[in-house]
């Protein structure tokens, strides 16, 4: 995936950092795009102080390798939703935990995901965007690069990231058992 953008005459003569943080960039992707030779000016691979002037076209390269070396790749059903370059959305089964940790080492759905991740030859970090409790079935974003989980993460803070799910009942549910939107 790379991101594209045409430098308006307003930044003319200025840094080109300052052009991708006005963009949205963060510092912290900055300086992983720095340390992997990411970013081109022009089709040039240019420096974050690099002097930009109008009509500049400036390209961010997010297809370089990541490691997940604290992720054991076990192989795990994956109930995959969606797919493309940026994301990953799974439906998640109850009884299995989104992170690894302790009791859950190499069985947790990022471990799926890693093994998965292998299978396609894609060298990334594991990035799930949202989390469920381990006993708690739905929908798990992950990220396929900084970018995008950086997005998706401004998303929730600003709630507008949204997930609707649809229940289907066959009976009457007790007032007790109601399930409430959470403000999440």
């Amino acid at each position: 995936m790379n991101l594209e953008y045409l430098v308006s005459k307003n930044y003319d003569g200025k840094e080109l950092k300052d052009f991708l943080i006005s963009q949205g960039i963060s510092h912290r992707l900055l300086v992983t795009l720095k340390t992997n030779n990411s970013i081109f000016c022009n089709g040039l691979s240019v420096s974050l102080n690099h002097i930009i002037s109008g009509k500049d076209r400036i390209t961010i390269d997010l297809n370089y390798e990541e490691e997940s070396d604290n992720i054991v790749p076990t192989q795990i059903r994956l109930n995959i939703l969606y797919e493309d370059d940026s994301l990953l959305i799974l439906n998640k089964t109850a009884g299995i935990p989104v992170h690894p940790s302790i009791n859950y080492y190499t069985n947790s759905l990022s471990n799926g995901v890693k093994f998965y991740f292998n299978q396609i030859c894609l060298k990334k970090k594991i990035r799930p965007v949202n989390r469920l409790d381990k006993d708690t079935t739905g929908v798990v974003v992950f990220a396929k690069n900084e970018y995008i989980q950086e997005c998706l993460i401004k998303q929730m803070k600003n709630k507008t990231f949204t997930k609707e799910y649809i229940a289907i009942l066959d009976g009457i549910l007790p007032e007790k058992k109601r399930i409430n939107r959470s403000s999440n």
